[in-house]
């Protein structure tokens, strides 16, 4: 396969990721702070990574979701959603080193 090929096809996925999990969020209200880090452009994998300071920082402004119950593998787990404003405050307080991170969370607190 050739690079320009591989180049488009991933653009093409990491497009298509985007605007499905902005789809999610607005037809939710809510949604978990992984995929609203997708829905700013982040790949998955930076995007948990990214929600796992946030929940830090959510936890210290004493802000918590909605709990959810989903599945997982076999078991069931709790989950939190939050809504866009309440991603909003907690990106304000988000300070982060990596430019991807940087964008994103300037992304998040203009979502709301």
């Amino acid at each position: 396969m050739q690079q320009s090929t591989r180049t488009s096809r991933q653009t093409l996925r990491d497009r298509a990721r985007t605007t499905r999990a902005n789809a999610r969020i607005n037809r939710r209200g809510n949604a978990s702070l992984a995929t609203h880090g997708i829905a700013q452009g982040l790949r998955p994998a930076e995007a948990r990574s990214m929600a796992s300071t946030l929940r830090k920082e959510a936890a210290a402004l004493w802000i918590d979701g909605s709990e959810h119950r989903v599945h997982a593998g076999r078991c069931m787990r709790t989950t939190h959603r939050y809504t866009p404003q309440q991603v909003a405050l907690i990106a304000v307080m988000y300070r982060p080193r990596k430019p991807a991170y940087k964008a994103a969370a300037f992304r998040l607190a203009l979502a709301a």
